[in-house]
């Protein structure tokens, strides 16, 4: 019997990446060369992705932040 993906692993691409952050590519890259984001899966030579559950995590510490320095 197979085994089913595990959904916390998904990869996506750079398009999923800023339909979930709108950022540009450049400053998704920036912030990736900081340590200010999650890096991503090299694919192959000329492909990434990114884990999905990541950079949902990565979105949602940015709004813990905002709610943080609200109160």
């Amino acid at each position: 019997m197979a085994q089913r993906p595990d959904p916390s692993k998904a990869l996506i691409r750079l398009p999923q990446v800023q339909a979930i952050v709108p950022y540009s590519r450049s400053t998704i890259y920036s912030l990736i060369a900081a340590g200010d984001f999650p890096a991503p899966v090299k694919l192959g030579p000329r492909a990434s992705a990114w884990v999905k559950s990541e950079v949902e995590a990565w979105a949602e510490s940015r709004i813990a932040e905002r709610e943080e320095s609200a109160a």
